[in-house]
């Protein structure tokens, strides 16, 4: 993709983007401001601030990149499969309203631990402190894909001034300095993202008819993934911080609008992105891959927007990130006293601990999503039974459905990667994705096995 896109161009996305987000971003000393994002005065973001930050941070490099490639090997279906996921939005809102508002909780630790103990709290801040860090190294990733190939100096420059710059800014301000930028980020973003797909529209080669029939067949991968995410989509918010982190800094009105307003804009974005994908899907040639096939279709201009498109929201996730580990470790961990210096420290690691992954680790970004997703399982029944039930469970059944999630994804991964086929010769699947819903589906049925199995007798509304 670097022989595209002129290295210049992208390096002055970079420096643009650095100074735009420096500007506007606060020097930030309270506790409150840095891992609440509160103003000043104490005010809570607005609906408009909060909305445009959880889109941005959603829609993320790695979240583009995936999208684009499941739309150009599995056409509409799978494009479709993946903005299934922005269903998290409205599951998220109802997760944080009833933690909120029923169970009068301020995280969700909190809550792990007043009905799972240790066991909670400890398999909770596992299971999100792998997700943050796979944030981090996959949004570098992608950062240096649009530079090069692994191993390039121009590669390894780009992915450190990216992770150099939105530390800078995310160690200055925190959670408030995320907010500020995500909505300059995000104006942005939509910009590059409705010039591309303008781009598309007009080209003479598109079809809208082809578009909507590249999928034909239902047993096709595509769909295969759709089915997963309608099921994973449950659990799927409950292990993602950064979204957690946004639900409970604004009062309740405003944070059920931004949930809803969240959903639709990022499904269509996401969606925009993937169409682009099955669009260069249908005129591939040879082994040509996603980014060859659209360079050589849409030319250097669109390469360019895709490029800076790309920067742009690896940026406003990485900010999101780092603020969200800061939260995790000093606020809801509580590893450190709750002091804006100790926030920047666990900054600075998670984003070595995330370089490291880039450098030494897989260089699969679909992987960390679909492990991370598949391990996230393990809520599903506490989100059912517990959190919008108000049932009360024995921690048995919530280590019985813990250990078996975390054996799933372990299974998937090995599979996906080729160290074993344990799971395809019992099957007879061949399909990762086909595998991933045997999995998927394996892990909800134990788990609503297991919980219902160890309800304990109500005694009144505990809330």
């Amino acid at each position: 993709m670097a022989e595209e896109i002129p290295t210049s161009l992208m390096i002055g996305v970079i420096a643009v983007l650095a100074l735009l987000s420096l500007a506007v971003a606060p020097r930030v000393k309270s506790a409150d401001g840095f891992f609440r994002g509160w103003g000043e005065q104490g005010a809570a973001p607005g609906v408009l601030t909060l909305t445009l930050s959880q889109v941005t941070t959603w829609i993320f490099a790695r979240s583009l990149m995936n999208a684009g490639i499941l739309g150009y090997f599995f056409g509409i279906g799978g494009a479709l499969a993946y903005a299934a996921y922005y269903g998290s939005f409205l599951t998220g809102w109802l997760i944080i309203d009833h933690l909120r508002f029923r169970h009068g909780v301020g995280n969700v630790q909190t809550f792990l631990a007043s009905r799972f103990g240790r066991l909670g709290t400890a398999s909770y801040n596992l299971l999100v402190s792998l997700r943050l860090l796979s944030e981090v190294f996959a949004n570098l990733l992608v950062v240096g894909i649009v530079f090069g190939v692994a191993g390039s100096s121009a590669y390894t420059s780009a992915i450190l001034a990216v992770a150099g710059i939105t530390l800078v800014y995310s160690m200055t301000g925190g959670l408030r300095a995320s907010l500020r930028t995500d909505v300059l980020q995000m104006a942005l973003l939509l910009v590059f993202l409705a010039a591309l797909f303008a781009l598309m529209l007009v080209h003479p080669d598109f079809s809208a008819g082809a578009l909507a029939v590249s999928t034909p067949e239902l047993t096709n991968p595509g769909w295969v993934l759709f089915l997963v995410a309608l099921l994973q989509v449950w659990s799927y918010p409950l292990h993602d911080p950064v979204m957690m982190d946004r639900g409970f800094i604004a009062e309740r009105d405003t944070t059920r609008r931004s949930f809803l307003h969240a959903f639709w804009i990022s499904a269509l974005c996401i969606l925009a992105f993937g169409l682009l994908g099955v669009f260069a899907g249908l005129h591939r040639q040879g082994e040509e891959e996603l980014l060859e096939t659209l360079a050589r279709l849409m030319g250097t201009p669109a390469m360019a927007l895709l490029g800076a498109a790309l920067i742009i929201s690896a940026a406003s996730t990485m900010d999101s990130t780092f603020s969200s580990a800061a939260k995790l470790a000093v606020v809801d961990m509580k590893v450190a006293p709750s002091h804006a210096r100790n926030g920047r420290i666990a900054m600075l690691l998670f984003a070595l601990g995330g370089l490291a992954l880039v450098f030494f680790g897989t260089d699969d970004l679909y992987a960390a999503t679909a492990v991370s997703a598949t391990a996230s399982l393990f809520l599903t029944p506490v989100i059912a039974f517990c959190i919008v039930g108000g049932r009360e469970v024995h921690v048995w059944a919530f280590a019985t459905t813990f250990a078996t999630a975390t054996l799933g994804a372990v299974l998937y991964f090995i599979e996906t990667s080729g160290y074993s086929e344990w799971l395809g010769a019992i099957t007879g699947l061949e399909h990762d994705y086909s595998k991933l819903l045997v999995i998927t589906v394996a892990i909800i049925v134990t788990g609503f096995t297991s919980f219902a199995l160890g309800l304990k007798p109500r005694t009144g509304n505990r809330a």
